[in-house]
C-alpha cells in the first residue's frame, strides 16, 4: 500500500471528512511571502477537513439567544479544531516514521497580529488539492458542504502525488455571502490569485468586529458568510 493510501485511511479513520494532497510548488512565492522560508521549503501539503455540523451552523443567525454563541464556538471551533489538530500530528508522525520531513500546521491559530494570519492558508492546499475553490467570501468552498467544512494541512517532503487540479469558481453572480456580513468586510471581486487578499476582503473589519463582540457579549462568534453560502445550506425534504 502506497504511503499516500495509508496516510487517507488514517486521517478518516480519525474523523477526516475530506482528504487531499497539493503539490504546493505554483504557489511557492505567495507562500514564502506568508510564512518564510521554513514554511516555503515544503512543496507537499496534505490536507485534510472536517465538515461542520448543518445544526450548528444553523444557529448563527440568531447565535445571541439560546446559548447558541456558545455551542458554535465550542463544537465547530474549539473541537473541530482540536481534532483536526490531532489527526494532523498522527499523520505528520506517520511521515517521520517513513523518514520523512513533516510539519503539521495548526488548524486555526494566527501568528501575526499585523496581517491577521496564519504562518500557511489552509485553504490554498484543499485548494490546490481539487477539493474546492476559494469564494467571494475568501473561503474554500466544496460542492457538497459549501464553506461549512474547517481544515488542517501537514507540509512534507514526502514524494507524494497530488490528488487533483484547482476546482474552477462556480459562485457565478451570487453575493448572498458579501450581503451578509455585518461589517461589509467583502468587496464581491471573485478570486484572483494574481491579487492581494485586500483587494476582496478588509480582514481589519472582521478582526474589529469580533473585538468588540467579545467586549459586549464575552464570546464572539459570526460565521455569516458560511451560513449563507447556497452550496452548504441545508437541503429541505
Amino acid at each position: 500500500m502506497d504511503i499516500g493510501t495509508v496516510l487517507q485511511q488514517l486521517a478518516e479513520s480519525l474523523g477526516a471528512d475530506y482528504f487531499g494532497i497539493a503539490d504546493l510548488r505554483e504557489a511557492q512565492i505567495f507562500i514564502h511571502q506568508q510564512g518564510g522560508p521554513e514554511i516555503a521549503k515544503y512543496q507537499i501539503g496534505v490536507t485534510m477537513g472536517i465538515a461542520l455540523l448543518d445544526p450548528l451552523v444553523e444557529l448563527l443567525p440568531d447565535r445571541e439567544n439560546n446559548g447558541g454563541r456558545i455551542l458554535y464556538r465550542h463544537h465547530a471551533y474549539d473541537v473541530v479544531n482540536t481534532t483536526l489538530d490531532q489527526i494532523a500530528l498522527q499523520v505528520a508522525n506517520t511521515l517521520q516514521r517513513e523518514g520523512y520531513k513533516a510539519l503539521p500546521i495548526a488548524a486555526s491559530r494566527r501568528t501575526d497580529d499585523v496581517r491577521i494570519c496564519g504562518p500557511f492558508s489552509q485553504k490554498l492546499a484543499a485548494h490546490l488539492a481539487g477539493l474546492g475553490w476559494i469564494g467571494r467570501s475568501c473561503l474554500l468552498i466544496t460542492p457538497d458542504h459549501g464553506p461549512r467544512v474547517r481544515w488542517v494541512t501537514v507540509l512534507t517532503d514526502a514524494p507524494l502525488v497530488s490528488t487533483g487540479l484547482p476546482m474552477k469558481n462556480r459562485c457565478g453572480e451570487c453575493r448572498e455571502c458579501v450581503t451578509a456580513c455585518p461589517v461589509q468586510a467583502f468587496t464581491g471581486r471573485l478570486f484572483d490569485e494574481k491579487e492581494p487578499r485586500e483587494a476582496r476582503f478588509d480582514a481589519s473589519a472582521c478582526d474589529r468586529f469580533f473585538k468588540d463582540e467579545e467586549k459586549r457579549i464575552g464570546i464572539a462568534v459570526c460565521g455569516m458568510c458560511l451560513w449563507a453560502c447556497p452550496f452548504g445550506r441545508v437541503k429541505k425534504k
